[in-house]
Parts: C-alpha cells; sequence; structure tokens
C-alpha cells in the first residue's frame, strides 16, 4: 500500500515513514503543505495526515479533499487530537501524539484491510 506522510516536522516524518516502511508499505513523501499533497494524493492510497502543516492548520481541510477528490483513506496524526472534534466523516482514524510504531503499524494494518475487502466487494460486480 502507498501511504502518503503529510507532517510538517521533519523528525516526526522520517519516524512515521519508518514506521510505514517496517510494516512493509511503499512511502509517498513526507510533504508538509496542502499543495505537496494534493500534488502526491493521485500516487497514494492512505495518508497519515497532521493537523498542523507548513502552511498553517489546514489538515482538517486537507483530508477532506484526499477523501472525496482521490479517494485516499487519511488517518489522522496530531498532538491536538481534541481540535477534530467527533471527527471527520470518511477518516479511519485519529492517533494522539505521542505514539507508538504498533499504532501507527495497526491502523495502516486495518485501512490495508477495508481497501482489501472494498476491492473485493468492487471485483464481484
Amino acid at each position: 500500500m502507498k501511504v502518503m506522510i503529510v507532517e510538517d516536522e521533519g523528525v516526526i516524518a522520517l519516524e512515521l515513514e519508518r514506521i510505514a516502511q517496517d510494516a512493509g508499505h511503499q512511502t509517498v513523501g513526507p510533504v508538509s503543505t496542502v499543495e505537496q499533497a494534493l500534488a502526491y494524493a493521485p500516487k497514494s492510497d492512505v495518508a497519515l495526515v497532521d493537523l498542523s502543516l507548513s502552511d498553517g492548520p489546514s489538515g482538517a481541510q486537507l483530508a477532506r479533499r484526499l477523501i472525496d477528490r482521490y479517494g485516499v483513506d487519511v488517518i489522522f496524526v496530531t498532538g491536538n487530537p481534541e481540535n477534530i472534534g467527533n471527527g471527520i466523516e470518511g477518516a479511519l482514524d485519529v492517533i494522539p501524539k505521542p505514539f507508538t510504531d504498533d499504532r501507527i503499524a495497526g491502523a495502516l494494518s486495518r485501512a490495508q484491510a477495508l481497501r482489501r475487502d472494498f476491492d473485493g466487494s468492487n471485483a464481484i460486480m
């Protein structure tokens, strides 16, 4: 699965990239702005998205666009999970920082299983 890392803090972006790759996924990015993320969206299956990016608190709006326009699954990874409120329709998970390898890998595994189930149900039709 192709995982886009959308994170403006370099150390955290590299850590997310390592976890995704260790879990057997290809990574796209890391990217730190909405514009960069939208440019890479067609090459991505799932995105790990922070709420605060280099261009401001734009993660939630980016997530909506990724889900609606590109069919990218979104997993939020944020230090401010309370800012998401009741969540964003279509987002798969909200992981608070600090996170563990297992929490990220588990969320990616669930996203992959959901994609497989969805792809499989379409193949039957």
